[in-house]
């Protein structure tokens, strides 16, 4: 009987050590290896294309707005939390900064108010609602997600919005010897917070709140202040986002940024990001958006219709998890 307990407890331990493995290789190669297999896809589906110079620019410029929003998404997963109105903060702080230059404010203005500042406060409201009602961050922008929207609209008058300086174009939606601007926009604001999140305190105490919100408080970690503290993250980086939106497309569109939460949302849980807080990388929601970027394209160029894009997205979400949830390591 003994034999049997002992032989179980070694099977037991055997799987488990086996599961760990396949988490470890998971968590460092995983998100890497399926950007490999869909460049190596791509390449076989559109040989004379996919390659391409131009359209490797053209897949990092479709990337860099996603990956914005992307990295403040990771910071309210990395809580155990989410926020579902990037895309409409992204809107409003598009319409705002546009309608500001319209009426004569420098566009450099425009930028650190309607974009910076106001991503700021709409980031702040979030955070403050999650304190003050200690409902779950998906209940409440859920709701400033709607909110959001119908600011827009009704600022709007649910019209576009052009007409400003056409430095501002030309500056943020430009090129610097031979990069779009946005790209280095993107790489600046993602190594920023690569930085913020791994060699700061503030970094270090989002993890250990995400990790185990208990042991974090009462290792005298003030819950509320960093829970703000990452929902003004998530604000400034759709106020930039908005910002580069609106440069790249010349106007500002009261619809714009519709269903970018999903795809923000889904780069950082195939990034590796753990939907249960407390790990992933920025670099892995980096590369996270790479995949969502690569995977437009390639469906572009296939004349496949936008609908089956979401339908990928859904189904990448669905797995990242599954994946995180049976390879990831126990907190």
């Amino acid at each position: 009987m003994t034999t049997q307990a002992n032989a179980a407890t070694l099977t037991a331990g055997t799987e488990q050590k086996a599961k760990l493995g396949l988490g470890t290789i998971w968590q460092k190669y995983g998100t890497l290896g399926i950007l490999i297999v869909l460049v190596l896809i791509s390449s076989a589906l559109s040989p004379q294309y996919f390659l391409t110079r131009d359209n490797l620019v053209q897949v990092l410029l479709q990337s860099s707005v996603m990956t914005l929003l992307a990295c403040g998404v990771f910071f309210t997963i990395l809580i155990a939390g989410i926020d579902l109105s990037v895309g409409s903060m992204l809107a409003l702080t598009g319409m705002v900064s546009a309608q500001l230059m319209v009426a004569g404010m420098p566009f450099w203005l425009a930028i650190l108010l309607g974009g910076v500042l106001l991503g700021a406060m709409l980031g702040a409201i979030n955070g403050l609602l999650v304190n003050v009602t200690q409902l779950h961050p998906f209940i409440i922008t859920l709701g400033t997600m709607a909110i959001y929207r119908g600011l827009t609209l009704i600022i709007s008058d649910a019209r576009s919005v052009f007409g400003f300086d056409p430095r501002f174009s030309d500056i943020v939606a430009g090129h610097i010897l031979g990069v779009p601007v946005p790209v280095l926009i993107a790489v600046v604001v993602s190594g920023f917070l690569y930085f913020l999140a791994r060699f700061t305190k503030l970094g270090r105490n989002i993890y250990a709140l995400g990790g185990n919100a208990q042991a974090a408080w009462f290792s005298g970690i003030n819950i509320k202040l960093h829970t703000l503290m990452v929902f003004i993250i998530s604000g400034v980086c759709a106020g930039v986002a908005g910002v580069v939106t609106v440069a790249r497309t010349g106007a500002a569109e009261p619809n714009a940024g519709t269903g970018f939460e999903t795809f923000a949302i889904a780069s950082a849980i195939i990034g590796g990001t753990s939907f249960f807080g407390g790990r992933g990388a920025v670099t892995g929601v980096v590369v996270g958006g790479l995949i969502i970027g690569v995977i437009n394209n390639i469906l572009n160029i296939m004349n496949v219709q936008s609908y089956y894009q979401q339908i990928v997205m859904g189904a990448l979400i669905i797995g990242a998890v599954t994946a995180d949830k049976l390879f990831g390591r126990k907190k």
